[in-house]
């Protein structure tokens, strides 16, 4: 049997296994029809992807199977989200024919985005009551990054590949950001939104933990069969363990995408009736956390749960426990079987691949200097700066592992200026949103507080990664996240502002 048939077998036993136990506490959140229909939409998608033997079989097929599940959707996003992680985001070139060298560079996200979110998109803007894009300052702090790059990239190809990339920029970054941050209006959105998401997590966390056990990256052979070339299919591994990577490329870029799960999964946990059920799923997403062996995301993940923790009730006694907790586990680890492993990979206190640290201080530092040559706008060619190229590793690549450093060096410090100024944005209004209920077991402020504590977890993990694979379509749809809970409380405020005060609009168990 091929590879990568037999690697299905692994999967879709994995994926039986989660869909099961997960069936129960997702009717907590959501119609089972709707969990019905998109895990068997993620099991159709998977087969056809083994099956095909041919990426074009799999786009043609997959575009039919998404555009008629799309029509049936009620929530775009959600269905989005729970297949965004179905294959590896590997792109393949439309061929142009001989008129052009070629069309686009399609993978499975941008056939996702087209085929859900661009008719969704089109179907917001025409529903009455929908805000018109630019009305608030993270539609015009998005605008004006997506319009300076567009520009910038003028400067260095031709204008055929100008427009492009921007198209890319459209599908990859205005279509998530868009249909949701308009897309979501009562809780139950945020809801069903949040659940998918979790669940894909859930699938890549199974998988991961399945992959680092076999010492096996289980989708490696599907690019080989389905005839597509990937850069990002090597093995790597970490004090002797294999680093799983499942659908994302990356290792971090896993790591990224659970420890997202896990800032939602705080909200959504509340709603599930069953305590061992909510424990599984915790215990889940911890483990495919750890698979990766990323430490970016084990920070990221720290800073999600410890900012949850400290804008809700009991904030310093309950931090107080969670860093004692902390404290008495490194003694622990250091007597319990394979415990000095799990030290020695542990961030700022073990001593594997300490080096990766150095190289990122130097990064920063190589890069400050390229930087202040062209600081308002960067420069295309900074990879040819002596100081950059002095960066090259054992692998012949410049690794930019730091999303503002590679911001700033490509599009300058006003690129970086708006990049950063948009999130800001989207956490003030998320905090002061949060004001608007007084009561912190409130579930609407619970939504704020998982929103809040998720995106300033970004924040710092995409300070170790560059915007690579499935990172930024994470993080730009995230904010609209942000902006869909800052437009909803606001609509509270004007229309039934008794709501904001009334203690009966709680979950069922507050966290």
């Amino acid at each position: 049997m091929p590879e990568h048939l037999r690697a299905l077998v692994v999967i879709l036993f994995l994926a039986c296994v989660v869909f099961a136990l997960a069936r129960r506490a997702a009717a907590d959140l959501i119609p089972e029809r709707d969990f019905k229909r998109r895990r068997n939409l993620w099991l159709a998608l998977t087969l056809l992807a083994f099956f095909s033997f041919s990426y074009w079989v799999y786009v043609a097929a997959g575009a039919v199977l998404l555009s008629m599940a799309g029509k049936r959707e009620r929530n775009a996003l959600a269905l989005f989200y729970m297949l965004l992680f179905v294959i590896p985001p590997a792109s393949v070139q439309i061929p142009g024919f001989g008129v052009i060298n070629y069309v686009l560079d399609l993978n499975h996200i941008r056939l996702l985005a087209l085929c859900v979110l661009l008719p969704a998109s089109l179907a917001l803007g025409r529903r009455p009551g929908t805000l018109r894009f630019g009305r608030t300052w993270p539609d015009r702090l998005l605008a004006a990054g997506i319009v300076l790059m567009s520009v910038l990239y003028l400067r260095e190809t031709t204008l055929t590949d100008t427009l492009r990339q921007a198209f890319y920029l459209y599908v990859d970054v205005y279509l998530p950001y868009y249909v949701a941050s308009r897309g979501l209006r009562e809780l139950g959105d945020f809801k069903d939104a949040l659940l998918a998401f979790v669940l894909a997590a859930f699938l890549l966390s199974a998988i991961a933990v399945a992959e680092t056990l076999r010492h096996w990256l289980l989708y490696n052979a599907l690019m080989d069969a389905m005839g597509v070339q990937w850069s990002m299919t090597g093995y790597l591994s970490r004090g002797g363990s294999l680093r799983a990577s499942a659908t994302t490329g990356q290792a971090i870029a896993l790591g990224f995408v659970i420890a997202v799960a896990i800032g939602m999964y705080l909200f959504l946990q509340g709603y599930v009736r069953s305590r061992l059920q909510r424990l599984l799923g915790a215990l889940l997403l911890g483990a495919g956390l750890f698979a990766p062996l990323s430490r970016g995301p084990w920070i990221g993940a720290g800073v999600i749960i410890a900012t949850f923790i400290a804008t809700g009730r009991n904030a310093a006694k309950r931090l107080v426990l969670l860093a004692l907790a902390g404290v008495l586990a490194l003694p622990l680890l250091s007597v319990v079987p394979g415990g000095e492993k799990v030290l020695n990979l542990l961030p700022f206190i073990g001593t594997i691949e300490n080096e990766n640290i150095t190289y990122r201080e130097r990064l920063i530092d190589n890069s400050m200097i390229v930087i202040q040559r062209n600081p308002l706008f960067g420069s295309f060619d900074f990879r040819n700066t002596p100081e950059m190229q002095s960066m090259i590793q054992g692998d012949g690549i410049i690794d930019i592992v730091n999303t503002y450093i590679s911001l700033a060096l490509r599009v300058g410090l006003v690129g970086l200026a708006l990049f950063v100024a948009f999130f800001a944005s989207v956490l003030l209004g998320i905090r002061k949103a949060m004001r608007a209920f007084p009561d912190k077991d409130h579930e609407e402020r619970l939504l704020g507080r998982a929103l809040l504590a998720t995106l300033l977890g970004i924040l710092v993990i995409i300070f170790t990664v560059s915007s690579i694979t499935v990172i930024p379509i994470v993080y730009w749809s995230v904010g609209g996240l942000g902006v869909a809970y800052i437009q909803r409380v606001r609509l509270l405020r004007e229309a039934e502002p008794e709501t904001l005060s009334n203690p009966g609009l709680q979950p069922r168990r507050a966290p």
